[in-house]
């Protein structure tokens, strides 16, 4: 993505090579090579799980496959003439099981194994599919490390060394029983516990991660030297907010929220409105708008608390538009998205 006329990700070494020409290609590489915050450019695949620009939305779209369920995020307005010139970000495939599925989410198109090293995450629903977790492949930036405690079955297990990370519980989208005429909208709420709902606030900051992981070497590296010659046991908390999961939780340690934007009632049209800005042109009930649910007391200012910061619509049979914007990143963006697709018998 360094280069507009690229539709693969770039080698790290061509970046290096184009840098060490002379002063004035350093000086560009150094321009664009940056956070996705900084800069509002996708440069390497670390840039998906880093939180997109403040000022204006990344703009991308979502194929989806029918005959292998499969959506492909691409970046871009809308897809191109010929499919093959579409940059793609991510790709997820649904894995039907005996009592749910699940959504695992890979670099790639043609390699959705967790041991791969383009292996990014997975989206987990429940029975009813009202509910669904968002993992990630890699810990939060900020997450606690505590090999002391003794590792639970639900949040910790023993690994090697050498195998890949594991999944770590970043975000929960849950959906709400539709009661608005019997045949509203529907309403949901994202918890993203990777994200603290001070980066709201002007100055505020949302974890930035700058490399990927795509083994433990590095968290074990941490450990003390005690645990050397033995398979090492490391807990990881659930959420990079707060080690104490019990007690209350502060203000500043609270995990953002994001909710639907209210629609409005069209009395012409006879159906819920959005203002999806041209983004979306089919009615459908998977489209939606997410907004931050602010607490009063962090002083966010009302045009903040109204700014879209996820919107998701239908403008094909199968296309999809998905617009994103600081504190989201792209995975947790189209992690949120993929829920849309998922049978929800009590929400409908």
């Amino acid at each position: 993505r360094v280069e507009s006329s690229e539709v693969a990700w770039p080698a790290r070494r061509y970046v290096v090579a184009c840098a060490a020409v002379c002063r004035t290609w350093r000086e560009v590489t150094k321009d664009v090579v940056k956070t996705l915050e900084e800069c509002s450019r996708i440069t390497f695949p670390i840039s998906l799980k880093q939180p997109g620009p403040r000022d204006c939305p990344v703009q991308c779209f979502v194929r989806r496959d029918r005959a292998t369920s499969t959506y492909l995020l691409y970046l871009g307005l809308s897809p191109s003439l010929h499919g093959e010139n579409d940059k793609l970000l991510l790709a997820a495939r649904k894995i039907r099981r005996a009592a749910r599925t699940s959504f695992v989410i890979s670099l790639i198109s043609d390699d959705f194994s967790h041991s791969s090293s383009t292996y990014v995450g997975k989206l987990k629903p429940n029975f009813l599919g009202t509910k669904f977790t968002i993992f990630d492949s890699q810990p939060p930036c900020d997450a606690a490390v505590l090999p002391n405690n003794k590792p639970s079955k639900r949040h910790s297990k023993q690994v090697s060394p050498r195998l890949p990370l594991g999944n770590y519980n970043v975000a929960t989208v849950s959906y709400e029983l539709t009661v608005l005429r019997n045949r509203g909208p529907r309403r949901m709420q994202c918890t993203m516990h990777s994200i603290p709902a001070v980066c709201i606030q002007e100055g505020g900051k949302a974890p930035t991660p700058t490399g990927m992981v795509h083994s433990l070497d590095e968290q074990v590296s941490t450990l003390s030297t005690s645990s050397k010659g033995k398979e090492p046991n490391i807990e990881f908390s659930s959420t990079s907010l707060t080690a104490d999961l019990s007690g209350p939780i502060s203000t500043s340690e609270a995990p953002l929220l994001l909710k639907n934007k209210a629609p409005r009632w069209h009395e012409q049209l006879q159906c819920w409105c959005l203002n999806f800005r041209g983004r979306v042109t089919v009615a459908s009930v998977k489209n939606f708008q997410l907004v931050a649910s602010v607490d009063p007391s962090l002083g966010v200012p009302a045009a903040e608390q109204e700014k879209v910061i996820l919107q998701f619509g239908k403008i094909g049979k199968d296309i999809f538009t998905m617009d994103y914007r600081y504190p989201l990143s792209a995975f947790q963006a189209f992690a949120i998205c993929l829920t849309s697709f998922d049978t929800k018998p009590a929400c409908e």
